[in-house]
């Protein structure tokens, strides 16, 4: 069944397949991302979608866009927190800064954006769901170079449990994916920086992945959407509080 849907960090990367999957699917696609240029860019080629600007560490920002959406369509069905960052560096050289920033959008901007989208949906009545975007680095500390983003995503899983246990009363489901190893810009940089910190260069690194991936390729953003998809459709109906690992086995809990 179709629904409206509001995407953040729905601009490029994971956002963008999931954007692009959903509305080809029938959803009705709100497009956020703090860059609102490119969720313009991203809203005008896609079926029955819009474009807002949108930066989650901004918690009256995730209201404002609730609330609209709630207005103009009537109902908010899905609300997917997919914004995310990270910086790599060695745990004893990330600053308070880079500290803060990680956790700004990873884990209070998600906090937020969930709790508006929840408030939304408990004053239409009609239930829906909540997909947060974690990590398989939410399951593991094992992850080099990225203490302050493992923080976060492992908090996402906890979230994810407690909105689930929560918010169940008023029929909203709230799970999470685990991506591993993505095809993104994001993993563009991230083997940039690892491949610097381990004094190695890129493609090494990157059949290193490769090889880490026992399904044997990097992982495809569209991987990820085929994900969220499933946990927003009625296949998944009874499915709350889960965290889905989406890695081709790269961890396996």
């Amino acid at each position: 069944m179709s629904g409206v849907v509001v995407v953040t960090g729905g601009a490029s990367g994971i956002g963008a397949a999931i954007s692009s999957l959903l509305a080809a699917r029938g959803h009705r696609l709100i497009v956020t991302d703090v860059d609102g240029a490119a969720a313009e860019a991203l809203a005008a080629t896609l079926p029955s979608a819009q474009a807002m600007a949108l930066d989650v560490r901004d918690a009256a920002q995730s209201r404002r866009v609730a609330d609209a959406v709630l207005e103009r369509y009537g109902r908010l069905d899905t609300w997917v927190s997919n914004a995310g960052v990270s910086r790599m560096a060695r745990f004893v050289d990330i600053d308070e800064a880079q500290y803060d920033f990680t956790l700004d959008v990873n884990l209070k901007g998600l906090f937020f954006a969930g709790q508006a989208a929840a408030r939304a949906m408990q004053r239409r009545g009609l239930g829906g769901c909540i997909v947060n975007v974690a990590s398989m680095a939410a399951k593991q500390g094992r992850v080099p170079f990225l203490a302050d983003y493992v923080a976060s995503k492992f908090g996402v899983v906890g979230l994810t449990q407690a909105m689930a246990f929560e918010l169940a009363a008023d029929r909203i489901r709230v799970n999470a994916v685990c991506p591993g190893f993505v095809a993104t810009p994001m993993q563009v940089r991230e083997l940039v920086w690892e491949a610097e910190l381990r004094g190695t260069d890129v493609d090494a690194l990157r059949k290193q992945w490769v090889a880490d991936t026992p399904m044997g390729r990097l992982q495809q953003p569209e991987d990820v959407a085929r994900a969220v998809a499933y946990l927003i459709g009625e296949d998944a109906g009874f499915v709350t509080g889960e965290s889905l690992a989406v890695n081709g086995g790269a961890f396996m809990d």
